[in-house]
């Protein structure tokens, strides 16, 4: 076997480009970001051909939809990096800030109530992207799901993001079926006939939309369409279930400012090495969420972004 060639330093500085060491070797993976899981046929060609040029031709998926090629030598990296640019494509995803961002296939699930693919994107432009440079205290994970169906699990991230469709109830339109459309259609049995007239247990109620249309007299014909956000979820040696926020969205710019504002208080009030999660069983969830929904930190921004926190963060890949 040959000897090892490459030191921890270089190690560690392509890291921070997105190349993880394929350990016992001095070839690395390269992690190619998408944007929530989605790339183009000519770019899925063009790793195709980066692959066999400077990889072992072997491509994998991780779990946050990012592509890894794996096998590429550590003087090749360079001319990796240069070939699929030519696509528009970058590597990265590594370190202590805001990771990729996944989303579900809302856009065109038949189940989708939110356009999950505008949305993660808004957000990969505006986080991953626009706090590239930002270091937090561990790595931040943020995943988008079009409905309760919870199929990326975004209650598992750091932030997570469930499309919500909250239906418009008119209790004058109801007829009070002996067979009621909208308590069959309920998956959650959240809606129930009593004393002739329907009722919604708003608790039980996840806002999955199904009931919207299905009375035959149009009781139902319509809802408000909201954003759901979960904080402190982890997967991992430690799982946490994150905590919903104690209120729905109905402004999509609204749901992309509380982001901001989850990034800027975790930078501020995060301990380096601890994960978002730590960071709200210190604090406790409901200082959190009284932080969040408030404007104060919105107005320290340029504060929380200057000082010279984490500069050395506890991601370790």
């Amino acid at each position: 076997m040959a000897a090892l060639t490459v030191n921890a330093e270089d190690e560690k500085r392509v890291k921070a480009l997105g190349f993880l060491n394929n350990k016992g070797t001095d070839n690395f993976s390269a992690r190619i970001i998408t944007v929530n899981g989605k790339i183009t046929a000519d770019q899925q060609q063009c790793i195709a051909e980066a692959a066999r040029l400077y990889g072992n031709g072997n491509i994998t998926f991780t779990t946050r939809l990012t592509l890894e090629v794996q096998g590429v030598a550590y003087d090749k990296i360079e001319d990796f990096r240069t070939y699929i640019a030519k696509a528009g494509l970058e590597t990265g995803g590594t370190g202590s800030k805001v990771r990729p961002v996944v989303s579900c296939k809302g856009t065109t699930c038949q189940y989708g109530l939110i356009d999950t693919f505008a949305l993660s994107e808004e957000i990969h432009k505006r986080f991953y992207k626009g706090y590239s440079g930002v270091k937090l205290p561990h790595k931040f994970k943020i995943a988008v799901g079009g409905c309760p169906n919870n199929c990326v699990k975004p209650n598992l991230n750091d932030l997570g993001i469930i499309g919500q469709r909250i239906p418009e109830f008119d209790e004058d339109y109801c007829n009070g079926c002996v067979k009621c459309a909208v308590e069959e259609a309920c998956p959650v049995k959240a809606a129930k006939l009593e004393d002739d007239l329907l009722h919604i247990d708003r608790e039980m109620c996840n806002n999955c939309g199904r009931c919207i249309g299905k009375c035959n007299f149009d009781a139902i014909e319509d809802g408000v369409t909201g954003y759901k956000i979960y904080l402190g979820g982890m997967w991992g040696k430690r799982v946490q279930h994150g905590r919903e926020l104690n209120r729905i969205f109905t402004d999509e710019e609204e749901a992309l400012e509380t982001i901001e504002k989850v990034i800027l208080f975790y930078r501020e009030q995060g301990k380096t090495g601890e994960r978002f999660a730590q960071t709200i069983q210190r604090i406790g969830f409901e200082n959190v969420e009284r932080e969040i929904l408030g404007k104060d930190i919105l107005e320290r921004k340029q504060e929380i972004l200057d000082a010279k926190l984490h500069e050395v963060g506890g991601a370790t890949c």
